[in-house]
């Protein structure tokens, strides 16, 4: 049975191997581990028994922004509606916070959070910081070919 928790810091070392073809293909930004235990308070875990499965995480930018990021489901376990399950995690963690306007995503795979109820945005709205503080890492950065989605909460 697949449950969802929230990240330890024991947990980096096996969500840096989940990720790393998907970073290594530019699918998934990088992060150092350091990036990591400095935001995981950020990452909700999927796992079954204690191997991870996937994980994503939820990103707070303002009052008004969040971002879910990094999400990554184990090929093995696609298609069990485990990224589902964490995209909805995010969204009820989102308005427990307090987070005022939008939930955003960028990704290669649309269909899949168009049918969690995201509407696909222009890139150009995007505040400047998250462009400054993460596409620029990106490899494929300034040509980016992912599309921009949001969820409005309000």
């Amino acid at each position: 049975m697949i449950k969802l928790v929230k990240a330890k810091l024991s947990d980096i070392s096996a969500m840096q191997a989940l990720v790393l073809s998907e970073v290594k293909e530019g699918v998934i930004l990088n992060r150092s581990e350091d990036e990591v235990a400095t935001n995981i308070r950020s990452y909700v875990l999927a796992k079954e028994d204690e191997k991870l499965v996937g994980y994503t995480a939820l990103h707070i930018h303002s009052k008004r922004l969040a971002e879910i990021r990094s999400l990554i489901v184990d090929e093995k376990y696609r298609g069990q509606k485990i990224g589902q399950k964490m995209v909805e995690f995010a969204l009820e963690e989102a308005r427990e916070l307090g987070v005022e306007e939008d939930v955003l995503v960028l990704t290669y795979l649309p269909a899949f959070f168009e049918k969690l109820g995201f509407k696909e945005i222009n890139k150009e709205v995007i505040p400047e910081h998250k462009i400054w503080a993460d596409c620029i890492k990106c490899i494929h950065f300034p040509v980016c070919n992912e599309i921009a989605l949001v969820y409005k909460l309000s």
